[in-house]
């Protein structure tokens, strides 16, 4: 199926496959050393046919490099030729409306047609970063967040927004002066707010699944009976994301999420983030009750196995919340011995199952 959609059958109907990327950077691994493995990994998806590839948005964290979507995508569209390209997401309150419009219209010109806008309302941060993103006061405001979402989706259309004085008269703002097309605009969320919202402006909606997964059948319900049609998407739209690692065997699956599964823990409780450990580093690591309870819960709802147990599981899945995609976020660790300028759990977890389809 190379070079096609990647599609795994279900009872329903097909399903397509994604890619998340937060562009984990392990200890030793510098960060062009940890660039350089995604934007490998997105050629790999490019060749085994997956959808779409999105970058996340985070910023000031040791196991992440992911700080800015429109340059990794404008690299990966240089690397792949089919793929669509996108963020998971931009988090619209850290950045002026009109300047994601333009990194979005400029992508859109870079690679036609293969550009998706995720916009996210979350921070991607702590309190401290959040202020020092919004020193220029050129960002926007949480509050406002509805209304910037519509901004952005008029300034990348052909049309161009149109701004309306008090004293009188217009003015016409466009994101690229002559453009021929527009990025898809995503919503992306883990609240019943950013299901509503979605809902109330007709859009593409993203459910978060990967961090929380709580919340997840009522916020899909509070979209699709909500649901507004708009003229682009006369219908409700959305896929899920979930954290996946594939291995030839169940134990090496286990050991590959490990070192994610224990950033995890030290996120929920409030511990100092590191860069992420090796595999090799977590197994050998001194754990307690706090650490092994997430662990195990957070264990629970993530996809871990053989490509074919996997692939069964992403069936089933797909089914239960009657979706037609998933996004995968593969989460696999790498051992000491493996490059590190590649990433083979994370390559090879996409890799086994696709060949499972």
């Amino acid at each position: 199926m190379s070079g096609q959609p990647r599609r795994l059958q279900t009872g329903m109907s097909e399903l397509a496959l994604s890619v998340l990327d937060l562009v984990p950077v392990s200890t030793g691994q510098t960060s062009t050393e940890a660039i350089a493995s995604s934007l490998a990994l997105a050629e790999t998806a490019d060749r085994l046919g997956y959808r779409r590839y999105w970058f996340a948005e985070h910023h000031n964290m040791p196991a992440v490099a992911s700080t800015t979507p429109p340059v990794l995508i404008a690299a990966a569209a240089t690397r792949t030729t089919r793929l669509r390209l996108g963020s998971g997401g931009v988090m619209l309150p850290n950045h002026a409306p009109l300047i994601v419009a333009e990194q979005f219209a400029a992508l859109e010109a870079i690679a036609p047609g293969r550009i998706d806008l995720g916009l996210g309302r979350a921070p991607g941060s702590d309190p401290v970063i959040t202020q020092l993103l919004r020193q220029a006061g050129t960002s926007s405001d949480v509050e406002q967040f509805p209304r910037h979402v519509q901004d952005i989706a008029a300034l990348v259309s052909g049309e161009g927004a149109t701004l309306r004085f008090t004293s009188g008269g217009e003015y016409t703002v466009r994101a690229t002066p002559a453009a021929t097309g527009a990025p898809e605009v995503w919503l992306l969320g883990s609240s019943d707010y950013s299901a509503q919202l979605a809902a109330s402006q007709g859009l593409p909606y993203v459910f978060a699944n990967h961090f929380s997964g709580q919340g997840l059948e009522r916020a899909l319900d509070l979209y699709r009976s909500g649901y507004q049609p708009s003229e682009e998407h006369p219908t409700p739209r959305t896929f899920l994301t979930v954290n996946v690692v594939a291995a030839p065997t169940a134990e090496e699956a286990e050991a590959r999420a490990l070192p994610q599964l224990r950033m995890m823990a030290k996120l929920r409780l409030n511990q100092p983030l590191t860069a992420l450990e090796t595999v090799e580093e977590a197994l050998a690591a001194e754990t307690d009750a706090a650490t092994d309870q997430v662990v195990e819960a957070a264990r629970s709802r993530w996809f871990v196995g053989t490509g074919e147990s996997v692939a069964r599981e992403l069936r089933t899945f797909a089914e239960t919340y009657g979706v037609d995609e998933v996004m995968l976020s593969p989460v696999a660790g790498s051992y000491e011995s493996e490059p590190r300028n590649t990433s083979a759990g994370r390559a090879q977890t996409l890799e086994l199952i696709a060949a499972a389809l």
